[in-house]
């Protein structure tokens, strides 16, 4: 079942990001990751500036979270993970898929260059790398996020950024 998560559950999607983010651990610069990877407080400040949180349930409960943001003319797909013990069991990509019915707009996502299981999941569900000189316009466009992630980072876009439609 995906649906909104509630105010109640900040902590379970506060835990959720954390564990699924430590499969960057090792992969992405040394200097941009941390441990809990994501705090209460950027959290709270991510959901402040009108990231939505959506979930998906299994029979253990919260499996699965993605943002939505609405930025501009675009929607950015933020945050998405899924607890490690629930993975490769179609999660994200029912989360994605229903994410991406909620708009008209296209669509942005950005993760790590490096985290190439991310890359090539979203490339699984119809998205495309854009070029380098278009990561780093959209990037300081739409996202709020240091220099140096900017560096590290690429932005993939489904086919209604490219002018064709989904």
């Amino acid at each position: 079942m995906i649906r909104r998560c509630n105010d109640s559950e900040f902590e379970t999607v506060w835990a959720i990001i954390n564990a699924g983010a430590r499969a960057y651990a090792g992969v992405i610069p040394e200097d941009r990751y941390e441990e809990p990877y994501m705090s209460c407080e950027k959290l709270r400040h991510e959901m402040e500036a009108g990231v939505v949180f959506w979930g998906c349930d299994n029979e253990d409960g919260l499996a699965g979270v993605m943002g939505i943001q609405y930025v501009g003319d675009v929607t950015l797909i933020r945050h998405a993970y899924v607890r490690p013990s629930a993975q490769k069991q179609g999660i994200g990509g029912k989360l994605l898929s229903f994410l991406r019915e909620q708009t008209s707009r296209p669509v942005l996502i950005g993760t790590w260059g490096d985290a190439y299981w991310a890359v090539r999941f979203y490339e699984k569900h119809g998205f495309r790398l854009v070029s380098p000189e278009e990561k780093v316009f959209l990037l300081h466009r739409y996202w709020s996020i240091p220099e140096r992630q900017v560096e590290t980072s690429v932005v993939l876009a489904d086919e209604g950024y490219f002018g064709g439609s989904d």
